[in-house]
């Protein structure tokens, strides 16, 4: 079978779907591994170490001839038409805001396969592609605010004084969460962190950080993630969080809900709160924001209540592209892994009695298994959805780990994303 990876065309996207090391994988499964000619060139890859690694390169790759494609963003109109019937697709697919191309994959009779959908259970840890990204998205918010903040991040005792370390403030304690702590803390600042689940203290302990405790009703849903607060616990919550808000010099956030609507945990009263100088990165601004006001992409200057200067509001945007050599590494090695589990004797097929498979799966010989994406076309149509989809997929906090995997990452953050494909 013949298995493309494609060159991205999103503006601001570097990464790539596959790497040398994965070709050599997915050639070993049998499959015949195309390469859009400088599809990894911006990862770090040359067309020449995909071709050692066994791969054919192609100066353009033609949709209609191939048996899979594996992609990062997801996948344009005219790309998800162009796909043969029975073809499958593996890669990002944001099915909430690409209906259109979902119903041409469907219509097309394409198998694809969205990495938001794998299941967050142990088996499937090395082919989630959240928690790889994640993790990249997390470590780089840090070295944002600390290129921004007009002060050290570590306390320095010299002859000409005494420097106090940064206070960092860290909203939403998942993977990125997680992530942010543990690097703000090797640079050596005062971390403090909340999330609305109280299983997240011990985690937050053993990243270095404090947790901070809000007299707010346990927010925990199945499989210990978070789910989102009703409107008024959602206002207690700001609330109580504007004075540690008001108190920190970096505030970072990271919550968001795949398919809808980031949550709001900032105002921009609790912005202008902070003191002069200080730096808010939301690593939620694509999907809406945590902080009210941020634009992704942008750096918003928000006057402080004192009149005495800025706040910097960040709103990030492609944050693992940013670091596209190892955000490509883990989300290539994603793609993989769960290529090889539906492949033997070098043809794909999908066994979707296996939870991991049918979880991630978008749509097959015509139909949307993805029950609220399926109702989404359907309601646009005036239809009603398939009667047969799967089950909902979990719709919880994006950036939600669990505590195995957090005590891994205590011990050792790189080491848990190399060993298990994900933190």
């Amino acid at each position: 079978m013949k298995l493309g990876i494609a060159r991205e065309r999103r503006e601001g996207e570097r990464r790539v779907a596959a790497t040398p090391e994965t070709v050599k994988q997915l050639a070993g499964l049998g499959l015949e591994v195309l390469v859009e000619s400088r599809a990894g060139v911006s990862a770090g890859h040359a067309d020449d170490e995909y071709r050692q690694a066994g791969a054919q390169i192609v100066a353009d790759l033609d949709p209609a001839g191939l048996d899979i494609l594996a992609h990062v963003r997801p996948l344009e109109l005219p790309t998800a038409a162009a796909l043969k019937r029975g073809a499958v697709t593996v890669g990002l697919a944001s099915p909430s805001s690409e209906l259109a191309t979902v119903r041409a994959l469907a219509e097309g009779g394409v198998t694809s396969f969205a990495l938001e959908l794998v299941p967050r259970i142990s088996r499937a840890q090395s082919m989630d592609a959240l928690s790889s990204q994640a993790l990249v998205a997390g470590y780089r918010c840090v070295l944002e605010a600390a290129i921004r903040l007009p002060r050290f991040f570590p306390l320095y005792m010299t002859a000409a004084g005494t420097v106090p370390p940064a206070r960092v403030l860290v909203l939403g304690v998942g993977v990125a969460g997680l992530q942010a702590i543990g690097t703000a803390k090797r640079l050596g600042a005062r971390v403090s962190a909340n999330d609305i689940r109280p299983s997240s203290a011990e985690e937050v302990t053993s990243m270095g950080g404090t947790f901070i405790k809000l007299d707010l009703e346990t927010a925990e849903a199945a499989g210990g993630y978070a789910r989102e607060l009703s409107a008024d616990r959602g206002a207690l919550q700001r609330q109580l969080l504007a004075p540690h808000v008001a108190d920190a010099d970096v505030l970072i956030t990271t919550a968001a809900v795949p398919g809808r609507h980031a949550p709001l945990l900032v105002t921009r009263e609790m912005v202008q709160g902070m003191r002069p100088g200080s730096v808010v990165v939301d690593l939620a601004a694509e999907s809406g924001g945590n902080v009210e006001g941020s634009v992704a992409g942008r750096d918003i200057h928000v006057p402080t209540a004192d009149g005495k200067g800025t706040t910097a509001v960040v709103g990030l945007k492609d944050a693992p592209s940013a670091m596209p050599t190892d955000a490509s590494r883990l989300y290539a090695k994603n793609v993989a892994n769960l290529l090889a589990l539906m492949t033997r004797g070098g043809t794909v097929v999908p066994d979707f009695d296996d939870d991991v498979i049918a979880g991630a799966c978008l749509t097959h010989d015509g139909v949307v298994r993805h029950s609220p994406t399926a109702e989404a076309l359907a309601a646009l149509s005036g239809e009603h959805a398939p009667a047969d989809v799967s089950a909902d997929a979990p719709g919880d906090i994006a950036d939600g780990t669990d505590s195995d995997l957090a005590d891994e990452m205590a011990e050792d953050p790189v080491k848990a994303s190399e060993n298990e494909g994900v933190v």
